[in-house]
């Protein structure tokens, strides 16, 4: 029987991992210099806290959730997302006791059953950022110029950040039945899916993509008409923080996010150079949440991350993340007795912090030698029974092919001197 990996999935394979290391170091420095902490929560939950958290008529709960029944007759569901886990952390530990805010960030796979396609899998991976226990739009503010400069420090210029308020739970009801009038009044133009969400879930309905019901949403009331005074203060803060921190933004009032436990700013990053699946990162504030899934009022906001479609957006502009990959040097040996003295030496080099490799499959020199150019080794160091007799090694220069003897007592030292390695 022949086994694949499971649809909407995939290997991540070197050279490629190397990528991905990249974007978590950077990850880890830029969020550290923001005073962001790494937090790290299981890969599973309890159903309900999801179903609580998310909301029960979002596509995720209803639709994508990878949930089953453990041993002991338990609902458990595979993180879909990393925010409600967090919440559910900072309740369950008591972090309110601390000094607050609290900032925390986390990088790791997510699980969602969705159509396989373009920047989407069904086990993909995200990082995100959380900022727990203030409602200050300075706040807002620093975590979406966070996430801007993050994706600048890749390389990422040409973005458009769109902003919205989706109100609280004062001013959002009145918003929803006005949505809920109109959306009726235009059901006809509707797609099916849409259609079945007035009722339950009708914010839903402005994340549809159907070219009908574009043409329905368009038109629609704006939830910025409808927000209380508060809100409305909220938001006119949040725009001046960013102007402060001259950070261009469009406003749209058709931006509500996918998940139900947002609340005031939400807010996407868009590449056009993505297509349909244009977001690269969204978020927002989610102050009831930490209320519905436990016993505190605390507010929050935080953003996540996709990493796939992050390399898709730098793929698309043909942006090469600043990696390498090969081995500083390669020992041929030229006999057993050789390869023993090598292996000693081989040792030594390692914990100098050389990238170092030796050939394992007895191969003559000129194959050891092919194998030290596929690996992009920068020397090779040989070594046969000449060598031995003589207490020396022979270094040959890969891209010039120059070479020279060295005694092997010097071959550290001498190694130090010809690569490049800052912690050596």
């Amino acid at each position: 029987m022949k086994f694949n990996a499971p649809r909407g999935t995939n290997d991540i394979l070197p050279p490629d991992t190397l990528k991905w290391q990249y974007i978590e170091k950077k990850t880890h420095e830029i969020f550290s210099n923001y005073n962001y902490q790494e937090i790290r929560t299981p890969i599973f939950e309890y159903t309900e806290l999801f179903q609580r958290g998310i909301g029960e008529v979002t596509d995720i709960v209803e639709k994508e959730m990878y949930t089953f029944e453990d041993k002991g007759g338990r609902s458990i569901t595979l993180r879909p997302e990393g925010t409600a886990s967090v919440i559910r952390s900072f309740l369950e530990n008591k972090i309110y006791g601390q000094a607050q805010p609290t900032k925390y960030y986390y990088i790791g796979p997510m699980f969602r059953y969705e159509r396989p396609q373009s920047g989407r899998f069904r086990q993909f991976h995200q990082l995100g950022v959380e900022a727990i226990a203030s409602n200050d739009p300075a706040l807002d503010a620093e975590i979406i110029s966070l996430g801007m400069r993050l994706l600048q420090d890749f390389g990422l210029n040409d973005l458009e950040l769109h902003l919205n308020s989706v109100g609280c739970g004062e001013c959002r009801p009145t918003y929803v039945d006005k949505l809920k009038k109109y959306l009726n009044e235009n059901k006809e133009q509707l797609c099916d899916n849409c259609k079945s969400r007035i009722d339950r879930n009708p914010l839903r309905v402005l994340d549809c993509k159907n070219d009908s019901c574009q043409s329905v949403i368009k038109d629609a009331p704006k939830i910025t008409d409808n927000l209380c005074e508060s809100c409305a203060d909220h938001f006119n803060d949040v725009q001046e923080y960013l102007d402060i921190l001259n950070l261009d933004y469009i406003i749209n009032p058709l931006l509500v996010r996918g998940l139900d436990y947002y609340t005031n700013t939400a807010f996407e990053i868009k590449d056009n150079a993505l297509g349909a699946q244009d977001t690269v990162f969204g978020g927002g504030r989610y102050n009831g949440l930490a209320e519905e899934i436990g016993s505190r009022d605390l507010p929050g906001i935080g953003f996540a991350l996709g990493i796939e479609r992050l390399l898709l957006s730098l793929e698309a502009k043909d942006i090469e993340l600043p990696v390498e990959s090969g081995v500083d040097l390669y020992i041929t040996v030229i006999g057993e007795q050789a390869k023993k003295e090598s292996f000693k030496l081989l040792d030594q080099l390692r914990n100098k912090g050389f990238i170092t490799e030796i050939d394992y499959l007895g191969r003559s020199v000129g194959s050891q030698m092919k194998s030290a150019d596929r690996m992009n080794a920068e020397y090779t160091i040989i070594i046969g029974e000449n060598e031995l007799n003589n207490n020396s090694a022979t270094i040959r220069n890969m891209k010039s092919g120059d070479e020279k003897e060295i005694q092997l007592s010097n071959l550290l030292e001498e190694m130090k001197q010809l690569v490049d390695k800052e912690d050596i």
